[in-house]
């Protein structure tokens, strides 16, 4: 009666023994500090601007359409402060995982799902190399290490785009935009922005290896498993997202 449940329970039961595997490795020798500083590159620098742009253009967008309604109630001084509290708290961390997600999941997936269809990570096995420590790791500690990084970027950017506005279109002085945005972010909201990245980092990285190491059907699986990549990590973003901000909306 419930058969169709028994693949997803594997699947996820697999999935939670290479995350064990993945962290285990990170306290174990050999440490592929090459591979590492790669990935860095790879999904750090070369995330940076896209992140970049649609961090500007959302603090741009925010200040606009907030203003609307702020100059209902002569409240418009406060833009910056609604800016700042929903790109710290929320627009920051989601809209910068998601860009990660698409660009780097996918591209995880697609260079481990070739690896694994021209048999690669086979011959990793056979010449005794441990293909989590050597292909999962690296990229797990990479984007845990880079994705906050690239989340405080976009928030500051963001940040810089709403300001663009409010001083040329709403007529707000500096520190009537700054002042707001900065007095008011109090530490719980700073943390909150922090530990998202950090979480959503461990589900884009380790779910774009999953969906890799398992390809199977040659280039069309290899097409197959970038997709789903994609779209699970992009699916747990925002649930995560929701029981993150539940748990501090609490404390």
């Amino acid at each position: 009666m419930f058969d169709f449940l028994i693949a997803p329970i594997a699947a996820l039961q697999d999935f939670f023994i290479l995350a064990g595997r993945a962290f285990k490795n990170i306290f174990r020798t050999p440490h592929y500090k090459d591979d590492l500083f790669l990935q860095m590159d790879t999904i750090g620098v070369g995330s940076l601007p896209i992140v970049i742009l649609t961090g500007l253009f959302t603090g741009m967008v925010m200040a606009l359409q907030m203003s609307r309604a702020l100059r209902t109630y002569g409240a418009t001084g406060q833009t910056g402060q609604i800016v700042a509290f929903t790109l710290v708290r929320e627009l920051g961390p989601v809209l910068t995982a998601l860009l990660v997600a698409g660009r780097n999941a996918s591209g995880i997936a697609s260079e481990l799902g070739s690896m694994k269809v021209t048999e690669q990570i086979d011959a990793m096995r056979a010449l005794g190399t441990d293909p989590v420590q050597k292909l999962v790791t690296p990229r797990l500690i990479a984007t845990m290490f880079v994705l906050p990084l690239l989340t405080i970027i976009a928030d500051f950017v963001g940040m810089v785009g709403g300001f663009v506005i409010s001083y040329f279109m709403l007529d707000l002085t500096p520190s009537e935009y700054w002042t707001p945005a900065w007095q008011n972010l109090a530490f719980n909201d700073v943390v909150q922005g922090l530990v998202k990245p950090l979480v959503f980092a461990m589900v884009i990285s380790l779910v774009g290896c999953f969906f890799g190491i398992r390809t199977t059907g040659g280039t069309q699986g290899v097409g197959r498993s970038t997709t789903q990549a994609v779209v699970v990590a992009s699916v747990w973003i925002f649930v995560l997202t929701f029981f993150i901000g539940q748990f501090f909306v609490n404390e």
